[in-house]
């Protein structure tokens, strides 16, 4: 049966559960696991830059023992009209074992996906970055090793990453701010109320929402691709500064997927301080995304 790994809502909590352990174990002790894919191959696909992302699965699968090819998407015409989508991947799956993709079309993942010739994995797209927020959650779980009684709070955009962490609130039931200028928040707010529930509040607020929270997370404004660029007129007091950081709990931690806008979304001082955990947060990253290869190659 193949496996995919698309988005968080597509899975139970005791799958989520596994993959978490998964990969507990492997930052543990990852020697046990430098050969658990060998002779494997994983096949990467980069439509939209990549750092985190990038280096997170090249490096963390061949830690495993596998094997990384980088397919220029222009190169292979998979950027084009020159052959089917369908018919690139099948001719892919005859010589790599999996595939990661990062692009701007989740539709054409799902497609893929539903093709069931090759596991693909979700490495972002303009709808949801699933790897970036369960990653956040191996985070949080090494931090406070329990999230149940946690106030984690966001505040910034409703974007691909925020959709994500509601994906994981609606299987975790942990109590979530989300925190959204007024404006974005009434133009998405039949996207967002689908997803609500007695533990998650909407708020325009970032002070309101950051008090006595024990996590704050932001993104960029302004994601790749985003084509509006007068959006960061709406975000006038949306900066995570020490006054916000102040508001939560002397032990509350700030996370930010990266890349940063310093002094846009989030100042120097709260990105560069005590708070922040953002380098374990992008480490981070590697072990998850070893546990979705190890839980997509499992039979």
């Amino acid at each position: 049966m193949i496996k995919n790994f698309i988005d968080i809502e597509n899975f139970r909590k005791k799958q989520l559960d596994e993959i978490l352990q998964i990969a507990k174990k492997i930052k543990k002790n990852p020697k046990k696991f430098s050969s658990s894919l060998k002779n494997k191959t994983l096949g990467m696909i980069f439509e939209k830059q990549s750092l985190r992302t990038r280096l997170s699965f090249n490096v963390g699968m061949q830690k495993l023992g596998g094997n990384v090819v980088e397919l220029i998407s222009k190169d292979i015409g998979f950027d084009n009209k020159r052959e089917e989508k369908k018919d690139i991947l099948n001719i892919l799956a005859q010589f790599i074992d999996c595939l990661m993709i990062r692009n701007n079309n989740h539709k054409l993942l799902i497609e893929l996906s539903n093709q069931k010739v090759l596991p693909i994995i979700n490495g972002l797209t303009e709808y949801s970055h699933p790897c970036q927020i369960l990653g956040d959650f191996l985070t949080i779980h090494e931090i406070f090793k329990t999230y149940k009684k946690l106030q984690i709070t966001w505040i910034g955009d409703y974007n691909n990453v925020l959709i994500s962490l509601l994906h994981l609130q609606n299987i975790y039931l942990f109590n979530l701010n989300v925190v959204v200028p007024e404006k974005i928040l009434k133009k998405n707010k039949s996207k967002i109320i689908k997803y609500k529930n007695d533990k998650i509040k909407l708020l325009s607020d970032p002070l309101i929402g950051a008090k006595n929270s024990n996590c704050i997370m932001t993104d960029v404004w302004i994601s790749m691709g985003d084509k509006d660029k007068n959006k960061t007129n709406h975000f006038k007091n949306f900066t995570v500064n020490r006054k916000i950081i102040n508001l939560a709990t002397k032990d509350a931690i700030f996370m930010h997927c990266l890349p940063a806008k310093r002094g846009k979304e989030v100042t120097s001082e709260v990105l560069d301080g005590k708070n922040s955990v953002i380098l374990q947060q992008a480490k981070n990253r590697m072990y998850i995304q070893q546990a979705i290869l190890l839980y997509v190659f499992k039979k």
